[in-house]
């Protein structure tokens, strides 16, 4: 009997190619790979939203700028001005070891007012107004002796270079001055109040001078307390010098207080910063 070939009818399966079997795992080492990088880029997100933001140069100048620019408007007036300034005498004047520390006491703050109302002539509100001044801020102290008085004023310019620019063209109404036989540079106008103490602040100006500090000028005029007519202060060493001291120490505390840089600004590294 003719018998089918028994190889002809068994099923075989051909051995599989070497070409397959690379070919899964070149897809398995690609997978891992994708993987691993897939991870570090979570965690390079994670570690983004988590650890501190650093700003970059141009971003902390502009957040300065930001914050100094508006503390006139965030500040309390008291803290502008403080209720009292702590100064001190020259030792040319007074030999103190340590050196006595004198105060200067606010006894009122003056309504904000535009810039040509804050200054004592046309010529130093036209200085003013062409630099951009957009707001004056002014507050009288006195000494604890009630002998001096002093007004402080804020003029707020858009920018530092706008402050230092004012402070040199008021210098030039101080050179007038100077031709005009003496009289004082025109500069912030003194703050005068009624009550029963009125007669405390009508005072004729000994000294006059400005102080730029950031985008502010601040300018202060101060004399004596009892309105006697103005006298050469360098004929009375010890006057002159309480005066200039009281002057000087309210001016820069306010000038240090409104324009003085902040500490360098950082994010606070949460989620969103």
């Amino acid at each position: 009997m003719w018998r089918k070939a028994y190889h002809l009818s068994v099923a075989t399966h051909p051995p599989m190619s070497d070409d397959r079997s690379g070919f899964r795992r070149a897809a398995a080492i690609v997978a891992l790979v994708l993987g691993v990088v897939g991870l570090v880029i979570s965690g390079a997100g994670l570690a983004i939203a988590i650890l501190p933001r650093h700003f970059t140069a141009g971003q902390q100048q502009a957040i300065t700028t930001w914050e100094v620019n508006g503390r006139w408007r965030n500040l309390p007036a008291g803290e502008i001005f403080p209720g009292s300034v702590g100064y001190t005498l020259p030792d040319t004047v007074v030999q103190d070891d340590p050196p006595l520390e004198l105060r200067a006491v606010r006894v009122a703050i003056a309504p904000q007012t535009g810039c040509a109302a804050g200054v004592s002539s046309s010529a130093a509100a036209a200085v003013l107004h062409h630099e951009g001044c957009e707001a004056m801020l002014r507050a009288t102290y006195v000494d604890q002796t009630m002998s001096f008085v002093m007004t402080v004023g804020v003029a707020v310019l858009p920018s530092s270079g706008a402050a230092a620019a004012a402070s040199d063209g008021l210098s030039v109404t101080e050179l007038a001055a100077e031709r005009d036989g003496g009289a004082l540079p025109a500069g912030v106008r003194v703050v005068h109040f009624s009550g029963a103490d009125g007669g405390m602040y009508d005072y004729s100006k000994q000294v006059s001078a400005t102080l730029a500090s950031g985008p502010y000028l601040v300018l202060y005029a101060a004399g004596y307390a009892d309105g006697r007519p103005r006298v050469q202060l360098a004929h009375d060493s010890y006057s002159q010098a309480e005066i200039t001291s009281l002057a000087q120490g309210v001016a820069t505390t306010v000038a240090n207080t409104l324009g003085s840089a902040p500490a360098a600004p950082r994010c606070p590294g949460s989620p969103g910063c």
